[in-house]
């Protein structure tokens, strides 16, 4: 069975034998992988859209596999009882709505040892949560794919993860000081191997800034222009003098 590099790196950050819940599942991919690779002994796969709910019950069903694969409609961690899986995937969704639908269904993480996040943006959103909820970031990657740069945020519950978390978010240096909100947008674990996807992202990143930057100084309401033009200048010096900084590190 094929699937998307990304999916597979999800897949195998999966713990053997685990039984979990793959939410925003559409087509039902992952866990159909997951059970036919004898990675989990059994899946939730949840989605709230008929179409790819409908897909994911004809793929379970194309596949043999429903008598290990539950295909079911509901919003989020809706689809789940607390206690009913030990890992969760959520993969192609914004962080923002990633916390979201952990924050709303935080009770139904008992039991729950790991969860692999993959969002598709504001990735710093998921990584906030996480460290206020006492979840521990053990593996970060980075990768591209048909054009696209993906992260995978894989973090467990351990009962020393908020002293662990201390260390992991402590200020870096790296001939600057790198503050944990930096450490949050970048990855506390990708900038000690940042790749040259790592570094592709936030070129471009930086170049979006700077672009703002010189959008801002064109408005014509000069008072608050001034100002925010100011706050995304300095945004963008920080990145830059922290990729130039990793840049020397690099592997």
């Amino acid at each position: 069975m094929k699937i998307s590099t990304r999916l597979r790196e999800i897949a195998e950050r999966l713990p053997t034998g685990c039984k979990f819940a793959d939410i925003g599942s559409d087509h039902g991919l992952l866990p159909i992988y997951a059970i036919k690779q004898g990675i989990a002994l059994s899946a939730v796969a949840g989605e709230v859209n008929e179409g790819p709910l409908e897909a994911a019950r004809r793929g379970v069903l194309s596949h043999g596999v429903q008598d290990k694969i539950a295909v079911r409609k509901g919003d989020g961690l809706a689809v789940i009882e607390a206690g009913e899986v030990d890992t969760i995937t959520i993969s192609g969704m914004g962080g923002a709505l990633i916390a979201s639908i952990l924050a709303d269904g935080v009770t139904k993480l008992a039991g729950v040892k790991r969860l692999i996040l993959q969002p598709n943006m504001a990735e710093g959103a998921v990584r906030r949560w996480l460290l206020e909820q006492n979840w521990l970031i053990t593996d970060e990657i980075i990768l591209e794919e048909d054009g696209k740069i993906y992260e995978i945020i894989t973090a467990d519950r351990q009962e020393e993860a908020k002293q662990q978390n201390d260390v992991l978010y402590a200020k870096r240096s790296l001939g600057i000081e790198i503050p944990q909100e930096w450490l949050l947008e970048l990855g506390p674990l990708l900038i000690n191997k940042p790749n040259e996807v790592f570094f592709k992202k936030w070129n471009s990143e930086l170049s979006k800034l700077l672009r703002i930057y010189e959008s801002i100084l064109k408005s014509a309401e000069k008072e608050i222009s001034d100002s925010k033009a100011a706050q995304v200048k300095q945004k963008a010096n920080e990145l830059e003098a922290i990729l130039q900084c990793l840049q020397k590190v690099k592997p």
